[in-house]
């Protein structure tokens, strides 16, 4: 199979394979059944952890009574969104749309140039959020990578073009544009003075504890303060000062080496960085990603960048003080002394959940320069017993020279102090009205029996319970006192995904999944304002084998009280559902629909024998009410 029909994470698995382990089908059954997760503890290995289901934690209350305004939908393999009756999905935007008059609609022959996509909306929208500016709308959103088989369809044995190279390379960032619904929805307005595409080659401002370090320091700016992009954006967050966090997941794919026989640190090892990269040939076109030549150039990529949407003359900054990893998402959260709390995850199997602590206090209206640089960046490490620490990563505790090497190596930093490696955790997400945090884990074949990349034993325990993961879950946890900035938790198991119409073990998954709602690899994470969890997942769409019956990836809704999960939204064929939000008046739920199509069976938008297309949708009740 060419490597255009993976996704990002698949091929980084072919290009940094984690150790094998036995087939799932093989492994041999634990003692305990479902109903030793439904009786209150969950037993593995001679542990046992908190079953949601059974111990909520006292400040849940009591049961909520049904929060859901919709009727569940079925899995579904159609090549379409599907919504619950009473609701309808339009498109809003695809890949390859035009932001401004005079530039092309998207040419199927050719996939586009580099000229019409840099002024043209991004391939394989992700995380994305709304924001308003007066009387108007902007609809913020990732442009994580590219679905290359539809980008490049003129491609031949030697490879992609110059111009295609960096057609796709100004397809990644993140795509800023006006929005405005009429009497058919809603449209983008062409135009605005506040449309903007922010691609690899947008001039950004490195902060925080690696801004002027040496290891930042490059040929394009020997101050180690200024460097160039930002690529494979994928999950999201906002600032409480109304600003726009976006997330480098794994950008470690885009630098490669002429030089087959360069010797790779350890430390580049530690981030899947190969001589060979992930096909994308940018160091064809550009010296910066031949990291043989410009070896602190992957140093200034793999950070949370803060971008000012409705500024399109600001320039954006990567808050290194945030930690340099395959980020997902960053869930800003204003604790109750005022000080800024940053959840944030990285996204590999056997990685590790991170929080990130403000020095000082938030003040509304007041100088919040600085709010994401000067602080405490900690790692998780949880315990069987149902309690958790957060482990502080400086200097005096990573035995690291300077906290500038804790943020640019921050992998090694969180292996040095013991951290729990997890079951590649993805979006973290805070409930609005208490201190009360989830965390997606979205799979991971090599627990068991694996390491991670920096040799950390990926053991079954705490809330990563089963071998060979490939259902996932969502963990959950208490700050202490209600603080988010405490040192120690508590924590639980929310679901455990699965599959009840195969299995009756530990691999049916948790009460909370029935043949009715299964679902597996929990990916995006985000509550509403009354305090429901959306799901999204990303997991394998064959609809057959341990996944036979799941359908689609798909969108559903969880009630933290009582743990009801109800399906939402199926996407089309070989999508991932990702990214969330929400119109001003909560009226429009907008959802992101990813590399649709991918594996070659499938049309979706515009259907008929037309290329798939990444878009962006609004989902609208039709009795007009609220979504969400």
């Amino acid at each position: 199979m060419d490597n255009h029909q993976l996704s990002f994470d698949d091929w980084d698995e072919v290009i940094n394979p984690p150790p094998a382990i036995t087939d799932f089908d093989r492994v041999v059954e634990r003692a305990l059944t479902r109903r030793g997760f439904l009786g209150g503890t969950l037993a593995f290995g001679g542990f046992s952890l908190l079953a949601s289901t059974a111990m909520p934690n006292p400040a849940q209350g009591s049961a909520a009574p049904a929060v859901f305004s919709f009727e569940a939908i079925a899995a579904s393999t159609r090549d379409t969104v599907t919504v619950p009756p009473g609701y309808s999905a339009q498109v809003v935007v695809r890949w390859g749309d035009p932001m401004w008059s005079g530039v092309p609609e998207l040419d199927r022959d050719t996939g586009g140039t580099a000229a019409s996509q840099a002024r043209a909306f991004g391939d394989c929208n992700d995380g994305m959020d709304v924001f308003e500016h007066g009387d108007r709308t902007l609809l913020v959103v990732n442009n994580e990578f590219t679905n290359r088989g539809y980008l490049w369809p003129n491609k031949t044995g030697d490879g992609p073009s110059d111009d295609d190279i960096r057609k796709g390379m100004v397809a990644h960032g993140v795509s800023i544009v006006e929005i405005a619904k009429g009497g058919g929805g809603w449209t983008v307005v062409k135009d605005s003075p506040l449309n903007r595409r922010i691609t690899p080659e947008t001039p950004m401002t490195l902060t925080g504890a690696a801004a002027g370090d040496e290891l930042v320091r490059t040929a394009g700016d020997l101050s180690g303060t200024r460097c160039l992009g930002t690529w494979n954006n994928c999950g999201n967050g906002v600032t409480p000062w109304g600003t726009y966090l976006t997330c480098e997941e794994n950008f470690n794919g885009y630098f490669s080496t002429s030089d087959p026989d360069h010797t790779v640190s350890d430390d580049m090892q530690r981030y899947g960085i190969s001589t060979r990269g992930t096909g994308y040939f940018w160091a064809k076109i550009d010296p910066r990603f031949d990291f043989a030549q410009h070896p602190n150039e992957p140093n200034c990529a793999g950070y949370v960048v803060e971008i000012d949407p409705r500024d399109p003359t600001s320039v954006p900054k990567k808050r290194t003080s945030l930690g340099r990893f395959k980020h997902e998402n960053a869930e800003a959260v204003v604790n109750g002394d005022g000080r800024v709390v940053v959840y944030i995850c990285d996204d590999e199997a056997g990685e590790f959940l991170y929080r990130y602590v403000s020095d000082r206090a938030y003040v509304p209206g007041g100088e919040t320069e600085g709010l994401l640089d000067d602080g405490t960046l900690s790692v998780a490490k949880f315990h069987d017993d149902g309690t958790g620490e957060w482990l502080a990563l400086t200097p005096g505790t990573t035995g690291m020279a300077r906290a500038a090497e804790v943020a640019v190596n921050t992998r090694r930093a969180a292996s040095a102090v013991g951290a729990t490696t997890m079951d590649r955790p993805e979006w973290v997400a805070s409930h609005p009205d208490k201190a009360e945090v989830y965390c997606a884990l979205t799979k991971n074949q090599a627990r068991g029996g694996g390491q991670n990349a920096g040799g950390d034993p990926m053991t079954i325990g705490g809330p990563n319970p089963r071998e060979d993961n490939r259902y996932g879950q969502i963990v959950r946890w208490w700050p202490d006192g209600s603080d988010h900035a405490a040192d120690g938790f508590t924590w639980d198991l929310y679901v455990l995904a699965g599959n009840p119409s195969l299995f009756d073990d530990a691999r049916a998954g948790s009460e909370n999944v029935t043949q009715d709602n299964m679902f597996h690899a929990p990916d995006g994470l985000k509550f509403d304002s009354t305090g429901v969890l959306w799901i999204q997942t990303d997991g394998n769409y064959s609809n057959a084998n341990s996944y036979a019956g799941m359908g689609n990836n798909q969108m559903l809704a969880g009630d933290p009280v009582s743990g009801e999960i109800r399906r939402f939204l199926v996407g089309p064929r070989q999508c991932e559902v990702t990214g969330l939000t929400w119109s001003a008046d909560r009226h429009t739920m907008f959802v992101g629909i990813q590399h649709p199509g991918s594996r070659g069976d499938g049309h979706w938008p515009d259907g008929g024998d037309a290329y798939p297309r990444s878009s962006v949708v609004a989902i609208t009740r039709d009795d007009g009410g609220l979504v969400g």
